[in-house]
């Protein structure tokens, strides 16, 4: 059990495991959406600093949204398993009988027969709570997140501006270097958001258990087509309202 505590509260850089996810799914959304932005602000020949603006609103937008929509469903998956755990210590004290016949059924299933199965089952039914916690895992296939819903809120927008920040630097930093041409700033855009989505990637595939390759050529594809798409749209959009 401790070994297992443990390796849960183990890190990866200096991310928490349990949350590697949250900053992972955050990252990438953060980085592709807001190099739409930019790719449809430079397909419709947009000035810098409407690039800036664009993209600062969409980052910051786009990042509380979905930083509260992920506490809300962390918070709900959380109430969920509270309500169903107090079914089930309800049905312990008015159903007993029925309960016992579930976990027989369960571990009869699952090969336990004659007096090991009685036996398995008194040991069960001894303990109120482990045998809450056999029914949720065995009987509902329910277990319990660790996870505070403001901490994976608090990842998400995090990762969220982070990641999604890079995009934009090229346009931040355009400002000190007047010489360098807005096509350019494009292509500083896209080589810093194509290194972000690769490492980004990278995490993912830790979180999946794939092939770093694949998961970093999965990423930088993703980003690719939505930065393609926005490009075109804003191009066409611009030659419609010229």
């Amino acid at each position: 059990m401790q070994e297992k505590k443990l390796h849960s509260q183990g890190k990866i850089l200096f991310f928490n495991k349990e949350y590697i996810a949250e900053f992972v799914y955050g990252g990438i959304d953060g980085a592709i959406t807001t190099f739409a932005v930019v790719a449809g602000a430079e397909g419709a020949n947009l000035g810098i600093s409407v690039v800036v603006i664009l993209g600062l609103a969409n980052l910051i937008a786009d990042g509380f949204s979905m930083s509260v929509g992920n506490f809300f469903s962390t918070k709900a998956e959380r109430d969920s398993f509270e309500k169903h755990r107090q079914v089930e210590y309800w049905e312990i004290e008015n159903l007993r009988d029925k309960e016992i016949e579930e976990i027989r059924e369960i571990y009869a299933a699952k090969g336990f027969k004659g007096e090991l199965l009685e036996q398995v089952i008194e040991v069960i039914i001894s303990d109120k709570d482990v045998w809450v916690d056999t029914m949720m895992k065995e009987e509902l296939e329910m277990t319990k997140s660790d996870k505070a819903p403001y901490k994976t809120a608090a990842v998400t927008f995090f990762s969220f501006l982070a990641v999604g920040s890079v995009p934009l630097l090229s346009y931040f930093f355009a400002g000190a270097d007047m010489s360098i041409e807005k096509p350019e700033l494009f292509v500083y855009s896209c080589i810093l958001t194509g290194v972000a989505l690769a490492i980004v990637g990278s995490f993912k595939s830790i979180v999946a258990e794939k092939n770093i390759f694949i998961g970093i050529m999965e990423t930088l594809l993703l980003g690719g087509l939505a930065a393609l798409l926005a490009y075109f749209v804003g191009d066409v959009l611009e030659q419609l309202f010229r």
